[in-house]
């Protein structure tokens, strides 16, 4: 059967079964990925290929990749930018489509003028090992004519996984019986044979590539045998380098059918007393519409949150409902909430931030920059 003739809407039954798990629930490094999925999901391997293949070729899956815990590899951090409203598109464009080093690059607005809502342009922004994020900030900021940028390092995170399927119709307040774990952001240092594997690891999977024995390419392609590779693999794993292996939907745009996955992406905020982010961030972390929960520091621009995460719903008012109920919780535990607000996304490309450096160097020496000069 021709891959098209597959069915690619997330509606389809056995799509749902398959996205369900292939989100985000393949965590850490498995040497049958695609076989681990059928496993979860109940779906004939055969099947699961067939289907996931299908939607990334018709778009309703963006991308298919090894995902890394690039919080340990890089120096990163969420970027607020101003920029002048005239200079905001092509600032957009410059980050998602000519920095490869800028991820999720978001225009939002707050429902109100309030504190920070003139810095428009989110990013995440991530530099490789040994060079300055705050140069990268500051070549970006001369680049695109930003008026003033806040960079906003996480200093531990809480939870980390889109599953959008999964997450449709969840009631608000729904949470784990649990504190969430807290993952450190402790830089890795790799060897050259671990970003030899790396490189060829992380690469998004081409529909002709998702196969049952789907690492074999990868080795070759990073010159080792398959055993060098698992072994490589597995130990970047157990140093917590390694994300997951996930399916990413298409949630921005409408998708084949001009279905949508979701319609809002919530940027919460929350200042919390000093001292108590770890505490916020677990108990926020629990609450299982959240897909990112971190600790970062919004500064006087922000009006100093320091507790931050991301939700995504096809209805603004259900997310409102989640977060009020995420709010009643943590006053319920005991933490006062000095503030609070929302960020609503609006124009997004979501990609992930290049972290080689050898890609790092190439990139400012076309430009005509010593990539020495960038160094920490």
């Amino acid at each position: 059967m021709a891959l098209l003739e597959h069915p690619v809407s997330v509606e389809d039954p056995v799509n749902a079964a398959i996205l369900r798990v292939s989100e985000d629930r393949i965590s850490g490094f498995m040497r049958d990925p695609l076989d681990e999925i059928s496993r979860q999901s109940g779906v004939d391997l055969d099947t699961t290929i067939a289907r996931i293949r299908a939607m990334l070729v018709s778009g309703t899956i963006r991308r298919v990749r090894q995902t890394l815990l690039a919080t340990n590899l890089a120096n990163g951090a969420l970027v607020a930018w101003q920029i002048p409203s005239e200079r905001l598109d092509a600032a957009f464009d410059y980050m998602s489509k000519v920095d490869p080093f800028s991820g999720h690059v978001v225009i939002r607005t707050t429902d109100s003028a309030t504190p920070g809502s003139n810095y428009r342009l989110w990013t995440t922004l991530k530099v490789p090992q040994g060079y300055a994020i705050e140069k990268h900030a500051e070549f970006l900021r001369d680049h695109v004519g930003a008026e003033a940028y806040r960079l906003m390092p996480a200093k531990r995170l809480f939870a980390l996984g889109v599953g959008h399927i999964r997450r449709r119709g969840m009631e608000p307040g729904s949470r784990a019986d649990v504190l969430a774990d807290v993952i450190d952001t402790n830089i890795v240092e790799l060897s050259a044979l671990d970003w030899q594997v790396l490189v060829a690891l992380k690469r998004e999977f081409e529909p002709h590539e998702l196969v049952a024995d789907i690492w074999t390419a990868r080795a070759a392609e990073a010159g080792v045998d398959l055993d060098t590779f698992y072994a490589v693999a597995e130990s970047l794993a157990s140093r917590a380098v390694i994300g997951r292996f996930s399916t990413f939907l298409e949630h921005v745009k409408a998708t084949p059918g001009n279905e949508r996955v979701t319609r809002y992406n919530a940027l919460f905020h929350w200042q919390v007393p000093v001292g108590r982010e770890i505490d916020a961030g677990r108990e926020l972390g629990r609450h299982h519409i959240m897909t990112h929960a971190y600790w970062r520091e919004g500064g006087p621009e922000f009006k100093n949150v320091n507790v931050m995460g991301v939700a995504h719903g096809l209805d603004k008012d259900v997310l409102l409902a989640h977060k009020a109920a995420i709010d009643d919780h943590l006053r319920e535990a005991g933490i006062e909430l000095g503030y609070t607000n929302v960020f609503w996304g609006g124009r997004s490309e979501i990609k992930p931030s290049e972290i080689s450096p050898f890609a790092y160097a190439e990139f400012h020496r076309a430009r005509g920059i010593d990539p020495e000069t960038l160094r920490a």
